[in-house]
């Protein structure tokens, strides 16, 4: 410690104790972290894992002429698998007296910190459809319980080479309450329109009724 000639030793030591408490204070101040974020996508997230475990039944409730099939079908939702970067839910439809568990909806974290929902297709054998594993990942940061995934540069190749033009417009809708939400709902919509690119208007929706659990059905086809 450097003491000034003519200094009394007293005033210089009690100068200490005051600069070491400004020291420390300017470093606690330096080092102040800012709580994380909890935005949208998280709550979505976290409403679709409340649901782990379970399974609902739906219903078509669009009323495209090319969904003629599901019109009166029954169906089933499975929320069969989550962890912190995934969740799996298989769709399961009864199609002319037989189930068909050829489709797996997958929801995933994202590299850019979005979401990215795909489409994992099956045949009965577990074997991979030739179109599979597409979808998109979330262009913003959508609202607490809906999240819009536009198709993204890998399916649309995938659309491309598989002769399915009209796809490459493809944006699809995750809707989803959490568990203690009374009269909730779980929507999957697929949409493209003429405005969008699309040859002509495509509208798919399915809706699952979340205040009363089903039994689980099988796994899906490939994930036995």
């Amino acid at each position: 410690m450097l003491i000034r000639r003519g200094m009394p030793i007293s005033r210089t030591l009690t100068l200490s104790p005051i600069l070491a408490i400004a020291s420390l204070t300017a470093c606690s101040e330096e080092i102040k972290v800012a709580p994380p974020s909890f935005g949208p996508q998280d709550v979505f997230w976290e409403a679709l894992s409340s649901h782990c475990g379970k399974a609902y039944a739906g219903k078509l409730v669009s009323e495209d002429p090319a969904d003629a099939d599901f019109a009166s079908a029954d169906m089933r939702m499975h929320v069969s698998e989550c962890s912190d970067t995934r969740i799996a839910i298989p769709f399961h439809v009864e199609l002319g007296g037989k189930w068909d568990r050829s489709r797996t909806w997958l929801i995933t974290r994202n590299d850019a910190g979005g979401l990215r929902l795909k489409h994992d297709h099956r045949h009965e054998d577990g074997s991979s459809d030739a179109v599979t594993m597409y979808g998109g990942d979330t262009a913003e940061a959508g609202v607490e319980n809906i999240q819009n995934f536009p198709v993204d540069a890998e399916s649309i190749s995938l659309f491309e080479r598989e002769d399915l033009p009209a796809s490459v417009t493809n944006v699809w809708s995750v809707e989803v309450t959490s568990a203690d939400t009374d009269g909730g709902t779980f929507a999957y919509q697929l949409r493209r329109t003429v405005d969008g690119g699309a040859p002509e208007d495509r509208f798919f929706r399915v809706e699952f009724d979340l205040s009363e659990e089903v039994e689980a059905p099988p796994p899906a086809w490939g994930w036995e």
